[in-house]
């Protein structure tokens, strides 16, 4: 079982690099699995189809990042906007740092998949619900704090955010610069989303 747990891992891991870089279309069945010494009837094993394998990665890739914004939430008691704005400064940086590539999964996966297929769309709803309501979380305690504007719900805000964010991250791409990012990141949680 704990070699089944490193190989289904290992696929998921390239997963995420492959799909980030060439695509779901642009990838094939045998890049994966001859990128990680895997059989194909292992991988069907595991996943059952190629498609079921591209939702289990969107999942795979969502939830470090998850992880990541529940902890430095819970890591600064009483300064959630704190938080936020480190999180997305990090981001930030760590894209500067793979010049530009990439971007977001889930905004690659949305524009390639989101209407033709059923089981990709279903876990990019999921991915993207979750990660609205860890950003709801932290304006709405940014809200009792005082440093976020009460006039716009939490969740109100927390779903333009991921809108403007995932817009900047395809700006990103094609300007080869994080410049949208740090004007989405002023614009909203540093003006619009902040208390007068």
């Amino acid at each position: 079982m704990k070699q089944k747990h490193i190989n289904k891992q290992n696929l998921l891991d390239e997963g995420v690099a492959l799909l980030m870089r060439q695509g779901y279309h642009g990838t094939g069945l045998k890049e994966i699995l001859d990128a990680v010494n895997i059989p194909k009837g292992s991988f069907y094993n595991y996943f059952g189809s190629k498609e079921n394998f591209a939702a289990e990665v969107i999942v795979h890739y969502i939830t470090p990042y998850l992880t990541q914004l529940k902890s430095y939430l819970a890591q600064s008691p009483g300064n959630a906007l704190g938080a936020l704005t480190r999180y997305i400064e990090e981001s930030i940086t760590q894209l500067e740092q793979t010049e530009f590539t990439g971007g977001c999964l889930l905004g690659n996966l949305m524009g390639e998949l989101g209407d033709t297929s059923q089981v990709c769309r279903v876990a990019l709803q999921g991915a993207l619900s979750d990660y609205q309501r860890v950003w709801a979380t932290g304006l709405e305690c940014a809200q009792r704090e005082g440093s976020i504007r009460l006039d716009k719900s939490a969740q109100e805000m927390a779903d333009l955010w991921v809108d403007a964010w995932q817009g900047a991250l395809l700006r990103m791409k094609i300007e080869q610069s994080t410049a949208p990012l740090k004007q989405c990141h002023q614009q909203l949680l540093g003006d619009f989303f902040k208390a007068q």
